[in-house]
């Protein structure tokens, strides 16, 4: 496996509001250092759907010596807003690249979800209502299929204009990707979970043999008992009008360590199983902070690999000891078989 990676959030927008607030450039800066001096990732796939965001994160990650996977994550726009988007982000990742950094560029993700008029649903609430009806989902996918290839059929010639490094999309199974104008292949459904378990490993093959690099762009779980069981589903917490975590839809238990052997046991599936990069979702859900209260301690529901305090600060998860673990033992073999060379 060429890439250990990490996924950042510079923060999704939903209701006003974004998943990652305040934004301090500082404190982004210092994350960076850490997932790649402490965690020795190789890179990290920065996500979200603020612009400015995602370029000022993106040369930070290239400072520090990571390898940037520039990617859009937009929710609510349009077709011709996400349009907009993913052309002035491809922009900027070009500039980034030209000073020599290493870039990666994802054509957006999941859209079919994430943007309007390709699934039913006036919002986002409404189409995520369709996972709970399976009828209307199964009838809606077609039409939803043929609106993401037009989308993209449109969107690379124009990305590929713009940036001249290898392009990739961030995708879900649903949306029937054809990979063949693309050249890495890349998933955001790479979670393991008790509803695909028995089969995680011939779709995995048959996702490698496509005859590119293929990206487990996201994958992870939250931080309960249970949680590895449950994976691909949606975090147990409801939210305010504001975005804001109300409260947990379940009693949960804490379960470090469970959350720790699931990321390193995927990792260990993706490199015996070819994968060219992985990366773990996520270093930090800043909008779901640990409390006092066990009944609104959102962390539990958080995918994150660091905790993270009222004040905005994070101390360390069971996870992020392991992953550091992983990750040290990959560069000192790296370095080794380097000097034998």
């Amino acid at each position: 496996m060429r890439v250990f990676g990490m996924n950042y959030d510079t923060g999704f927008v939903s209701a006003g509001s974004t998943t990652h607030e305040p934004f301090d450039p500082e404190t982004v800066r210092r994350d960076l250092h850490v997932i790649r001096d402490e965690l020795h990732c190789d890179a990290v796939r920065i996500t979200g759907g603020i612009q400015d965001r995602l370029e000022l994160t993106a040369r930070f990650a290239a400072e520090a010596g990571l390898e940037v996977w520039y990617c859009p994550f937009t929710n609510g726009l349009d077709r011709d807003e996400l349009m907009a988007f993913l052309l002035d982000g491809a922009e900027r990742a070009e500039r980034l690249r030209r000073t020599g950094a290493s870039v990666v560029y994802l054509t957006g993700s999941e859209i079919a979800m994430f943007t309007d008029g390709f699934l039913p649903g006036r919002d986002l609430p409404e189409r995520m209502a369709l996972l709970t009806d399976p009828a209307r989902m199964r009838a809606a996918i077609p039409a939803a299929q043929a609106a993401v290839a037009d989308f993209l059929a449109e969107a690379l010639p124009a990305v590929r204009q713009r940036f001249g490094g290898p392009v990739g999309y961030a995708s879900i199974p649903l949306e029937a990707v054809d990979w063949t104008p693309f050249d890495i292949i890349a998933s955001d459904a790479g979670y393991r979970d008790a509803t695909n378990a028995a089969t995680f490993p011939q779709t995995l093959a048959a996702a490698v043999a496509q005859g590119k690099p293929y990206a487990a762009t996201e994958f992870g779980c939250c931080t309960f008992h249970g949680a590895p069981d449950v994976a691909g589903q949606p975090e147990p917490v409801t939210y305010d009008e504001q975005g804001r975590p109300a409260k947990l839809t379940a009693a949960l238990e804490r379960d470090e360590e469970g959350q720790s052997r699931y990321l390193i046991d995927l990792l260990r599936d993706y490199e015996s199983g070819g994968v060219e990069a992985a990366f773990v979702y996520t270093f930090a859900n800043r909008h779901l902070p640990t409390t006092d209260d066990p009944n609104h301690d959102y962390d539990l529901a958080a995918r994150g690999i660091v905790r993270v305090l009222p004040d905005g600060s994070w101390t360390p998860k069971a996870a992020f000891h392991t992953l550091s673990a992983y990750g040290r033992s990959r560069a000192q073999t790296r370095s080794s078989t380097e000097r034998a060379l």
